[in-house]
């Protein structure tokens, strides 16, 4: 299965409130952290509603 690096490259203060937990729970919690998730449907999901604020890698 595929995998996703997950990167958060712009803090979330100054944004809706459901954007910082979209965050949280992606597991970043200081900037530049990196994550690796499976490739799901909800994680892309997750990923596309904060794509403003994070960076996304495949890796295998």
């Amino acid at each position: 299965m595929k995998m996703l690096r997950v990167t958060l490259v712009k803090s979330p203060i100054g944004y809706a409130e459901t954007q910082k937990k979209t965050v949280i729970s992606l597991g970043l919690t200081r900037m530049n952290k990196s994550k690796e998730h499976k490739d799901t449907p909800q994680i892309r999901g997750m990923i596309n509603k904060v794509k403003h604020l994070v960076k996304v890698e495949e890796i295998s």
